[in-house]
């Protein structure tokens, strides 16, 4: 299951109070006004949901929501880079931190100024809601490949909504990926030498953290999907030998070893001395600047359990299909995952539980087969370190294209208005050269 985001909260603003229309038509006063009211109503929602239950709030909505206000937020900004509107003074945005370390246990608010601010909490905001939506659909289907009574049919409709919710983890993963490479680079130029610090939660090394936790747990969707069938299969007779319907075991392991590297990346970066020493703010309670021991903890544990698997699937490849070579290996790697998981056992739920179960039938087979026929010696785990392979990606982030602005330069109005004039100036142009030349020989001279 995905990590649960905490949503923050946002003040209220006026753009009207911030923004003056400079444009020689006065083109974007009901624009501004418009943008003030797409921000209250995203504020609205989101402290709408701070009262509401997780299994009750509306990410959809919320998302829904975002993807309105976004373009105008854009329109805002490329107006301001072009002159056609100006800032009566700099605007200062409130936002409530949530993934900041906090000695108190709540999600302390800050100040920023400029619009970047706006934009990058916005982004942020729009790509937790995504996972969150991604971890709701997940939920809703629960243990379906364990379901003796369940149709092919349903079962695909199952497999399709877990395609669907990797996706959004994607798109979730270009957000992040997008807010650190562009949005809080943009930041940093156009940033006076007096703007407050950034929290952990704009910094680009946890921006890069969550774009990789994201992709991480949109694989571990494509993993469930690819062992649908062969679970379903599993039912009767869990444990060897395997269904025909299941996949190769090195590739899940392959698969495996991609999550765990993703996670470890993004813990190591979740840690750097840079995303915590920029985001202490002054007066804040934030313990250091340190993203939150929740979010550290999820990505130290989902490295140590998908480190776990990988070992379970080269154990499962080595004795099904390593022959009499690979028996002590098919021993090794299943003892070491039975390690790890069992150190995982305390902190988790219910999957760490069922996958320490079904390592223990393989085991137990093999080490049988082992002791009974192949008599090979159990490799030190030094020894299987060097036979694991390298990870293997199976999905990619979603590249973010930011939102066309909904208005001003580069907006399909600007677009169309640009087109009218220049049908109107062509129009023009035919109808004075229609009067002139009205008479036989006009513009001759005898």
């Amino acid at each position: 299951m995905s990590y649960l985001y905490e949503l923050p909260t946002t003040g209220a603003i006026s753009f009207s109070e911030v923004c003056t229309d400079t444009s020689a038509e006065k083109l974007y006063i009901s624009h501004i006004s418009e943008t003030t009211q797409s921000r209250a109503n995203l504020r609205a929602i989101l402290k709408e949901s701070k009262r509401t239950q997780d299994g009750e709030k509306d990410y959809l909505k919320l998302v829904k929501t975002l993807e309105e206000y976004l373009p105008k937020l854009r329109g805002i900004m490329v107006c301001i880079v072009d002159g056609e509107i100006e800032l009566k003074s700099e605007p200062t945005f409130s936002w409530r931190t949530t993934l900041s370390a906090n000695l108190f246990n709540n999600s302390p608010r800050l100040s920023l100024p400029s619009l970047h601010a706006d934009l990058a909490y916005s982004l942020l905001t729009y790509a937790f809601a995504l996972s969150n939506l991604a971890r709701t659909k997940v939920s809703a289907l629960g243990t379906y490949e364990h379901d003796r009574a369940i149709s092919d049919a349903d079962r695909k409709v199952k497999e399709n909504q877990l395609t669907v919710a990797a996706d959004l983890l994607c798109r979730a993963s270009g957000i992040f990926s997008y807010i650190s490479q562009t949005v809080l680079p943009d930041w940093e130029r156009a940033a006076t030498p007096s703007a407050s610090v950034k929290p952990p939660d704009l910094s680009p090394e946890v921006n890069n953290a969550l774009a990789k936790s994201s992709l991480a747990d949109a694989q571990t969707l494509a993993i469930r999907k690819l062992l649908s069938k062969s679970a379903y299969d599993s039912n009767v007779t869990p444990g060897p030998p395997l269904p025909k319907s299941h996949p190769s075991p090195a590739l899940i392991s392959k698969l495996h070893l991609e999550c765990s590297s993703l996670y470890s990346s993004a813990r190591t970066l979740a840690k750097t001395p840079s995303s915590a020493g920029k985001g202490k703010a002054k007066g804040s309670s934030s313990a250091d600047g340190e993203v939150s021991a929740d979010l550290r903890r999820y990505l130290n544990e989902e490295t140590v359990f998908h480190d776990a698997l990988a070992r379970k699937w080269l154990g499962v490849d080595a004795g099904e299909n390593g022959g009499t070579d690979r028996g002590g290996d098919a021993v090794g790697f299943l003892i070491w995952a039975k390690k790890e998981l069992e150190e995982l056992k305390g902190r988790k739920k219910d999957r760490i539980s069922d996958e320490l179960d079904s390592v223990n039938v393989f085991l137990r087979h093999y080490k049988k087969v082992n002791d009974s026929l192949h008599f090979r010696p159990v490799p030190t785990q030094s020894d299987l370190q060097s036979r694991i392979p390298t990870g293997r990606l199976a999905l990619a982030a979603k590249t973010f294209v930011s939102p066309q602005p909904a208005f001003g330069p580069g907006s399909m109005e600007d677009v169309r208005r640009r087109a009218e004039e220049l049908e109107l100036d062509d129009d023009t142009g035919k109808s004075g050269s229609g009067t002139q030349g009205s008479y036989a020989g006009a513009g001759s001279y005898f």
